[in-house]
């Protein structure tokens, strides 16, 4: 690096935008205990080789969820849909290692985990038309309009999603923000391969797929309004 700092400024310039900001917190010792021990078996790499069958072992429907949080969404649905395989995606590891945790607690064989950037998972590893559902609940909405580029839900990001789902699959966001809520509808509007299942109307009911999260019952506590999106690639 030159003294002035130039290629330090160049890099920065190159660097891609992120849809997040790396908090990675302090991690307890059982998951500490559970990303040492059990994430050779669950974890999947960047570089994972192989199709999500060879993952897990078996060919089934494919459901992923991005950005899980401590996981326990994740775990309670995966323990009571054993027909179906479960990706999670999460960049923060104490929330990988409380998904691992719920994953030995609960005997599960039909979990995997990524501990990196959803869009380049997607992009590498996903291929296209191999899910059944992709679910973003309560992704940060990022309040400031200064912000609004770092909202995982753009345009070029949902023509991604939904290249990655099968014919008739299902996206389900969900956010306790409403002006994030009208522009998630505002980008899903733009996309013509996507049919809102509550149409005439704009928002759906909470599906019983859905558990009630940390985050919604925070959102609740501090008078938010949840609101579900549910859409379908057709």
């Amino acid at each position: 690096m030159s003294q002035d700092g130039s290629d330090h400024d160049e890099g920065k310039r190159r660097r891609p935008i992120r849809s997040y900001v790396l908090r990675q917190g302090r991690k307890t010792t059982g998951q500490e205990r559970a990303l040492q021990t059990l994430w050779p078996q669950f974890g999947l790499q960047p570089d994972a080789e192989g199709t999500p069958a060879q993952w897990f072992g078996r060919d089934a429907d494919l459901v992923l969820e991005i950005g899980f949080g401590n996981g326990r969404a994740l775990i309670e649905c995966a323990n009571a849909d054993p027909e179906r395989n479960y990706l999670g995606i999460e960049v923060h590891q104490p929330g990988v290692g409380q998904l691992l945790l719920g994953i030995e607690q609960h005997q599960l064989s039909n979990v995997r985990v990524f501990n990196h950037d959803a869009v380049e998972v997607l992009q590498r590893l996903i291929p296209s038309r191999s899910l059944d559902e992709v679910r973003i609940w309560f992704p940060d909405p990022w309040h400031k309009t200064k912000h609004h580029k770092r909202r995982l839900i753009q345009a070029p990001f949902v023509t991604l999603l939904v290249d990655r789902l099968r014919d008739g699959g299902l996206l389900h966001l969900a956010t306790d923000w409403v002006p994030y809520a009208e522009w998630m509808t505002e980008v899903l509007a733009g996309e013509p391969r996507l049919r809102n299942c509550a149409d005439p109307e704009i928002y759906s009911t909470r599906p019983p797929s859905r558990p009630l999260t940390h985050f919604e019952r925070r959102g609740e506590q501090l008078g938010h309004e949840v609101r579900d999106l549910l859409y379908r690639r057709h």
